[in-house]
C-alpha cells in the first residue's frame, strides 16, 4: 500500500540556496516500513523529475529500482550499524557504470556536490518522524560514496552528521 505525504519546507543547502516547493516532494512508504521504523534495512531512494521539478522519496526495505529513470540522477541512502551507532550511507553513481566519459562524470560530480546537501536535507525532512522517534540518529555520521570507474572521482567521504549539516 502506497502512502504519500506532501512536505512543506524551505531548504537552505550548504553552498547553494534552494527554495523547496511544498508541493514538489512526495514521500512513499513501501510495505514493511512505517514512518517510525525499522531503522535497520531502511532504504531511501530519492529521484528528481527534470520535467516537473518534483522530488520523489521512496522509503522501503530495498532501494526502489523501479523509480530510477534513464536520467539516473538518483540519490540512494541506507542505515548501517557500526558498533552501537548507526551510520547513514549515501550513494551517487557518477558515470552509470562507465556509460559516461570522465568529463561528463566530472560534471555530474560537480552537480551532485552542489545539490547533495539539499538532497540529504530532503531525505532527513521526508523521514522526519523516524528522527523524532530516534533522536540519536541526528548524531549519525553521513558517509557519501561517489561511485565511478574513474579513480579521481571514485571517493568515499565523511560529510559530518545530520546535526551539523542542518
Amino acid at each position: 500500500m502506497k502512502k504519500y505525504h506532501n512536505i512543506k519546507k524551505k531548504v537552505l543547502g550548504s553552498g547553494c540556496l534552494s527554495l523547496f516547493n511544498p508541493d514538489k516532494l512526495y514521500v512513499e512508504f513501501r510495505d514493511g516500513v512505517t514512518s517510525t521504523g525499522p531503522i535497520n534495512l531502511r532504504r531511501h531512494t530519492l529521484t528528481y523529475s527534470d520535467i516537473t521539478a518534483d522530488l520523489f522519496l521512496t522509503i522501503g526495505l530495498k532501494f526502489s529500482r523501479d523509480k530510477i529513470t534513464f536520467m539516473r540522477d538518483e540519490v540512494l541512502g541506507k542505515w548501517t550499524k557500526h558498533g552501537g551507532s548507526y551510520v547513514y550511507n549515501v550513494y551517487v553513481d557518477l558515470d552509470i557504470d562507465g556509460q559516461f566519459t570522465q568529463t561528463v562524470a566530472a560534471k555530474r560530480n560537480d552537480i551532485y556536490r552542489r545539490e547533495l546537501p539539499f538532497a540529504i536535507q530532503a531525505i532527513r525532512y521526508g523521514d522526519r518522524r523516524l528522527f523524532h522517534s530516534y533522536p540519536t540518529l541526528n548524531n549519525s555520521s553521513i558517509i557519501v560514496h561517489f561511485q565511478s570507474i574513474f579513480p579521481p572521482l571514485n571517493k568515499v567521504e565523511n560529510w559530518g552528521t545530520f546535526a551539523n549539516q542542518f
